[in-house]
């Protein structure tokens, strides 16, 4: 199944720098894959044109795209629908030690762009493609139980993402690509838990009922609740 995200999918694989363009490449297809943007099953954009988005020759491409699968995230298959795929079963991410992280830095970054997000989305006019691909991530963050921490966080970065996606504001999708990354691997550090999930799925659900009402008060309120209670739990365990 190809990538359906497309403007999640611009916001991660966007240029890279061309210093380190290797590692910043395979940063990028770690990242997209962590994040959800390119799911287990999923194929990873045509070579040809994921080379074109990072901005990179396709050597550099193929040598990032061996990197990872020798790390056990892609896999290359032959034929009419060949292509690179994301492995059904991900490698487990590796724990960082967070006790260098400055997590109040992350944490206002998080709540500054996430809240601006949904209180943006909410003022545009969405179109009905923007409106169903919302509840779409909505409801796949629904159905998965709390059995994989690693499920859940790429699920509920696919909402996150999705609600800056209908921002219609590309390098605000990139930022919150971004401090996701930096706020899962904080989560990474402490347990998965079930009243917390349920917790976060009824706040998800109020976020996106604001934003499809238009209203953008309402929004940013019910982002600012979530985030504030994710910031609750870091604080404590870390």
């Amino acid at each position: 199944m190809a990538i359906t995200v497309r403007s999640a999918s611009a916001a991660v694989f966007r240029p890279v720098r061309t210093r380190n363009a290797f590692e910043e490449t395979v940063e990028r297809l770690l990242q997209a894959i962590r994040l959800g943007v390119a799911g287990p099953g999923e194929r990873l954009p045509a070579e040809r044109d994921l080379a074109a988005r990072l901005g990179v020759s396709r050597v550099t491409l193929r040598e990032a795209i061996r990197a990872v699968a020798d790390a056990g995230y892609v896999e290359s298959r032959r034929g009419r629908y060949g292509g690179t795929f994301v492995v059904e079963e991900l490698p487990e991410s590796p724990r960082r030690d967070p006790s260098g992280v400055d997590l109040e830095d992350v944490l206002t970054m998080r709540r500054v762009l996430e809240c601006g997000a949904a209180e943006t989305a909410a003022g545009r006019a969405l179109t009905p493609d923007e409106r169903q691909h919302l509840m779409v991530a909505l409801t796949e963050v629904d159905a998965v139980g709390t059995g994989s921490a690693e499920q859940y966080r790429r699920r509920d970065s696919r909402l996150h993402l999705a609600i800056a996606e209908v921002t219609a504001a590309p390098s605000l999708t990139s930022a919150v690509a971004d401090v996701r990354t930096r706020v899962n691997e904080l989560l990474d550090a402490i347990p998965l838990l079930a009243t917390n999930i349920e917790h976060s799925n009824v706040q998800h659900r109020a976020i996106v009922a604001a934003i499809l009402s238009g209203d953008p008060a309402a929004a940013h309120a019910a982002m600012d609740e979530h985030v504030e209670g994710t910031a609750a739990l870091l604080r404590a365990f870390l």
